[in-house]
């Protein structure tokens, strides 16, 4: 009994083998031929150990090959089934076996079996396979069993040792309705993950989408104000030629917002240049002015009168402090207020401050912003504040958030200065 069990754990891993590397196969099931041919590969391996470690069970020697003849011709098709049928015949031939032609005779109606099942077997439920594959396999070894022992004329060894034979058919049953079941959970996780992977780059298209129509509106918003203001009656020539210049910026901003979101999917060298800070400050004011006014928001600018310069891509720049500067104005928006925008070097760095007297955050809220789907607005999506956060750390900046609820936030945020003169 020790002996049997030895061989029979050894055959139960070696028949079992394919499962090892099914997951690998079933996605090559779009290209059916290669799939085909690895099944046949594998399975056959499976049945040319599984046919040379045969087992003794009470004098009956027996062995598993009809579990993977069966399990690889109901996942492979009609042509695995004829390529691993086959295989049974050149291995029992190789290992010395009589009446070769009387077994392949045997066999042929066991065919009709699989090719019967194979019709119906993709649409089953679970169970129904489960119970089908126990029923073919115990069928195809009984037919086979009383076809070649008719045929040799020993009829009488089919019903020699019954009990033991019995004793067979039922393990073989439950090891081949555990092999089944294996298979189709290991089917069930692959398309569990492919509905996860799909899942997460539909979630990451509609991110995208709702990221870029975010950082869209903000030049679009800006445009539409000086458009308004160009529209004032006896408006002077200079403003009028101010207004239409950081109208073009804003729209020939919004394209690069466009280039920069598809460049994602084939990315380009980065745009690197010296930057003027006190001129992009001048300028990021100029166009949140639009906004504040519209908010009831008084803007305060402090300059220094160094020049200050840092590397970087300018576009880039102004995108990620004009929608910050944006979202402090908006939390000013219920009673009006003062947004600060300051601009000092200390030591090494260029400090931009952006401060505002608003509703402030919490610090469960400090923590969570710049994540996707986190706002501190109803209607906001938070991806807005993501990219701005992504473009001052893709330029080597740092950003320091101090908040009280109630009285304001402050965004410092901080850059590595350019000796001046380089």
């Amino acid at each position: 009994m020790i002996d049997f069990f030895k061989d029979f754990i050894l055959n139960i891993f070696l028949i079992f083998s394919p499962l090892v590397v099914y997951p690998y196969l079933y996605k090559f099931q779009s290209h059916s031929m290669k799939y085909r041919l690895w099944l046949c590969f594998f399975f056959t391996v499976a049945i040319g150990f599984a046919m040379s470690i045969p087992v003794n069970l009470n004098g009956l020697v027996y062995d598993f090959r009809s579990i993977p003849l069966i399990v690889g011709s109901l996942y492979g098709g009609i042509y695995v089934s004829m390529f691993l049928y086959a295989a049974i015949i050149v291995v029992r031939y190789l290992l010395g076996n009589p009446n070769n032609l009387i077994y392949c005779v045997s066999f042929i109606p066991t065919i009709i079996f699989i090719i019967l099942l194979l019709k119906r077997y993709s649409q089953m439920r679970l169970a129904h396979k489960m119970i089908s594959a126990v029923i073919v396999c115990v069928a195809v070894k009984i037919v086979s069993f009383l076809i070649y022992l008719t045929s040799i004329g020993k009829l009488e060894l089919f019903t020699a040792n019954l009990i033991s034979s019995s004793q067979t058919y039922i393990l073989q049953s439950v090891v081949i309705a555990v092999y089944i079941y294996l298979i189709e959970f290991q089917q069930k996780y692959i398309h569990m993950q492919e509905d996860a992977v799909h899942g997460e780059k539909m979630r990451i298209v509609s991110e995208m989408a709702a990221s870029v129509a975010h950082e869209i509106r903000n030049p679009l918003t800006a445009v539409r104000g000086f458009i308004q203001l160009m529209g004032v009656p006896h408006l002077a020539p200079s403003k009028l030629q101010f207004y239409q210049q950081i109208s073009l910026e804003e729209l020939e901003r919004a394209q690069v917002i466009i280039s920069d979101y598809l460049a994602i999917a084939k990315p380009e060298p980065e745009k690197d240049e010296l930057i003027l800070m006190k001129d992009e400050v001048q300028y990021i004011s100029q166009v949140l002015l639009t906004i504040a006014n519209y908010n009831d928001v008084k803007i305060e600018v402090i300059l220094q009168d160094e020049q200050m310069f840092i590397q970087g891509d300018r576009n880039k720049l102004r995108q990620s402090l004009i929608n910050i500067g944006k979202n402090a104005i908006e939390a000013m928006s219920k009673s009006g207020g003062v947004l600060e925008i300051g601009l000092k070097e200390q030591t090494d760095k260029i400090m931009i401050t952006i401060r505002d007297n608003g509703i402030g955050m919490t610090k469960e809220q400090i923590s969570r912003l710049g994540t996707p789907y986190f706002s501190t607005k109803e209607k906001g999506t938070g991806l807005g504040t993501m990219v701005s956060f992504s473009l001052i750390r893709a330029m080597k900046g740092k950003i320091h958030i101090t908040s009280e609820v109630g009285k304001g936030t402050e965004f410092e945020i901080s850059f590595p200065a350019v000796p001046r003169g380089l």
